[in-house]
């Protein structure tokens, strides 16, 4: 499991127009299963996504296909866990389930 942390390196008003390229990254990424969770950061100066995949090589990858990063309008940064205890209805999240 892997938390991707993006922080804004240009005034929002640059980064809203990659908007919809970036809705459509996140789109095709959870269609695939990697992408299980997005959040805006507030106040909005970034954002985080909780993401699956075999290895951080992975993640990387697939970050390199975010419009916002490949445009240099976000600066991503990956951190990896091994996630050990969910909640009711979230335990699809363990051990790479689900």
């Amino acid at each position: 499991m892997f938390l991707l942390l993006a922080r804004y390196t240009r005034p929002i008003e640059e980064v809203d127009r990659l908007l919809d390229g970036h809705r459509a990254w996140i789109l095709t990424n959870m269609e695939a299963g990697r992408i299980l969770l997005t959040a805006r950061q507030v106040p909005l100066t970034g954002g985080m996504i909780l993401a699956r995949g075999k290895d951080s090589d992975e993640i990387w990858q697939m970050i390199h296909q975010d419009p916002f990063h490949t445009s240099g309008m976000a600066a991503y940064s990956v951190l990896e866990f091994d996630p050990a205890r969910a909640a009711p209805g979230l335990e699809g999240l363990l051990h790479g389930e689900g």
